[in-house]
């Protein structure tokens, strides 16, 4: 199966290089020639990781423009590597020995730490059965230097069965390459091109019809070249395409994105979208059932209507009529009517909206039991299940908190969409003068449970104390009682609520709200901490 020898060509500017001995240290060639003040010929390289000396100029004169300050350096030849061929890498990889420093690697430290040799067992047979590359149907090729095929036709008789291919950090670049890969292994359904530089297209198109999971997360591929890539990806259901400054949603024919027939999950994360209206674009995509948007730049968020601006282009299908999960974490979304807008998409119950300024407190967020009553039907919040009880309990503290803002502002109901909904789901009555944990409820001034439990590192270990307090009870007059609880009169506290299926508690920093205000109910779980300087 070995290719045969290529020739060494000279380097070219745009070629993906490694630095020899490290197939980790990827970097573009951006120039090749000689460098004023020293002997031959020098090749610079703009350096992937940004690890390098200059900029592309040096002693004053500019060879090349370098993507950083110090990404760039001029490295001779020698110490570069034009990579290997797949099938190169196969064979490095499956069927060379363990080398003695792999080997030497296999240890456990003694209980005297003495260094004791690790045979794996059955490892022999594992060996075997890898090196049959018949037998083939998963590859793991990362960071190896792969930068071209090698011959075509070789791929096919090597290794016909391989179907999911993990080329992460190779030197790939070119996609008629890809396409011969794809094309010469036809029981291939997933490939993952992650950290491979990948070249606008200069031909005709790859042949990927039989992929159903595509990988392209740091490729530098933009929208556009996906909108040319649809014609080929006919069967795709899953596509990557993380951490590639994606600012735009730029549909080929249309104004929405069309086509992708079969896909169900589309990862955009960590890119550059700011305007919900590219995402919009979209919306009709009948079969996506995920969509992941976490780390970009995402201000606001809405579903729309049928008089809105979107009426024409929605003919065909309900927008986001099969989506099921959406991602949101570390956006910048901080508006409520956003938050209600979800109640819209038909199928929607899995939302992450994390490290985004509603989730904050320290912003003005709002805390974990106010989405939750909020969004009618979602099942999963922020990566943690919503039960029925928790359901049931956060919408019962929502109406008092809202009950407790109404007195002061009757206007804020125009805020609650879901207000008097559930009011009625709960049967919770208007008055103020008690409070009860039956149905129906009351929104007053009754008793409440609240277990205080100290957690500050200076105040020793003190049981749980489970009190019964008014309703009425603002969170100064709590500190104070607390100093008595648990004999803390020289220190100055510092309350939170620990609230189920949120990973922090939410600190209670208003002294003159109420637990009702706050919407605490009973069996609500108080920590007791303290300032630090």
């Amino acid at each position: 199966m070995q290719d045969s020898p290529k020739p060494r060509h000279e380097f070219q500017v745009g070629q993906r290089v490694h630095a020899s001995g490290d197939s980790r240290r990827i970097g573009t060639v951006k120039y090749v020639g000689p460098v004023e003040g020293y002997s031959d010929t020098w090749v610079g390289v703009d350096w992937d990781n940004g690890e390098g000396k200059h900029d592309g100029s040096i002693n004053g004169v500019r060879y090349f423009l370098a993507k950083s300050e110090r990404s760039g350096s001029f490295v001779r030849a020698q110490n570069l590597n034009q990579g290997i061929s797949l099938l190169e890498a196969l064979e490095s990889r499956y069927k060379s020995d363990s080398t003695k420093d792999e080997k030497d690697e296999m240890y456990v430290l003694s209980t005297s730490s003495q260094r004791v040799s690790v045979q794996l067992l059955g490892e022999d047979k594992i060996h075997d059965k890898l090196s049959r590359f018949e037998e083939l149907t998963n590859a793991s090729l990362s960071y190896l230097g792969i930068s071209s095929p090698g011959i075509p036709c070789h791929i096919n008789n090597t290794v016909p069965n391989i179907k999911e291919l993990d080329l992460t950090g190779n030197l790939l670049s070119e996609w008629k390459d890809v396409g011969t890969i794809c094309e010469q292994l036809p029981a291939l359904r997933t490939i993952n091109l992650s950290n491979n530089l990948m070249s606008p297209y200069k031909s005709e198109l790859p042949l990927l019809k039989s992929i159903q999971v595509l990988v392209l997360n740091n490729t530098g591929v933009d929208w556009e070249q996906v909108e040319l890539l649809r014609q080929s990806l006919t069967a795709i259901e899953e596509l990557y395409i993380m951490g590639n400054n994606i600012s735009r949603i730029l549909p080929g024919s249309s104004s929405m994105v069309q086509g992708f027939e079969y896909l169900r999950l589309l990862n955009l994360e960590d890119n550059c979208i700011d305007e919900w209206n590219e995402i919009m674009k979209l919306s009709q995509l009948r079969c996506l059932e995920q969509l992941y948007l976490n780390k970009n730049c995402l201000n606001s968020l809405f579903y729309p209507d049928c008089g809105g601006q979107y009426e024409s282009e929605i003919t065909c299908y309900e927008p986001f009529q099969n989506l099921r999960r959406l991602l949101l974490g570390n956006n910048n979304i901080g508006d409520l009517a956003s938050v209600d807008s979800l109640n819209l998409f038909p199928n929607l119950v899995d939302i992450r909206l994390s490290e985004n300024p509603i989730t904050d407190s320290r912003r003005g967020g709002v805390p974990r039991f106010v989405l939750i009553a909020r969004l009618a039907k979602i099942q999963i919040l922020n990566g943690s299940e919503v039960t029925p009880r928790e359901r049931k309990d956060s919408e019962i503290r929502y109406v008092r908190l809202v009950v407790s803002k109404l007195h002061a502002s009757p206007e804020e109901i125009k805020q609650h969409p879901r207000f008097y909904e559930l009011k009625k789901i709960h049967g919770i009555e208007d008055e103020r003068h008690s409070i009860g944990a039956t149905v129906p409820q009351t929104i007053g001034s009754g008793l409440l449970s609240i277990t205080l439990n100290c957690v500050g590192a200076s105040m020793g270990e003190k049981p749980p104390l489970t009190k019964k307090l008014p309703a009425t009870t603002t969170v100064g007059k709590l500190k104070f009682l607390c100093e008595s609880f648990f004999k803390l009169k020289s220190m100055k506290l510092k309350l939170y609520l620990q609230e189920e299926g949120s990973p922090f508690p939410l600190l209670l920093d208003n002294d003159t709200l109420s637990l009702m205000d706050l919407g605490i109910g009973n069996d609500s779980i108080i920590l007791v901490d303290e300032e630090r300087s």
